[in-house]
């Protein structure tokens, strides 16, 4: 998705941020960069375009007081790694609870 698609700038991140499933735990990759509507992962595995996945955002260190943020994400597109081993992909964050979304605007005022 193009930058000029996009409602908010994403910013790249210097932290240590990983993506897993909700429910099976499932480590799904580490954020490129993050907006308050969506992130870029790298992944080791390719990832679904058009799934919805329930998300947990877990940061190394705990930022302002956030080190797990969850949410639903849909996955926009799906792209091979140029090493053939790696995929990146895009997703829009689609359902955000009120409390999440402060704690991820805590975050992102860190970036």
């Amino acid at each position: 998705m193009d930058d000029e698609r996009r409602q908010h700038n994403r910013q790249h991140t210097e932290l240590q941020l990983e993506i897993f499933e909700q429910h099976t735990g499932k480590r799904l990759g580490r954020v490129v960069d993050l907006s308050v509507d969506g992130f870029m992962l790298f992944s080791d595995t390719p990832q679904a375009a058009d799934e919805l996945v329930e998300c947990r955002l877990l940061s190394e260190q705990v930022v302002e007081g956030v080190g797990e943020i969850s949410f639903v994400a849909d996955c926009l597109w799906s792209r091979p790694g140029a090493d053939g081993q790696h995929c990146w992909a895009g997703f829009h964050i689609i359902e955000l609870a009120q409390d999440q979304a402060a704690a991820l605007e805590r975050l992102l005022g860190q970036l």
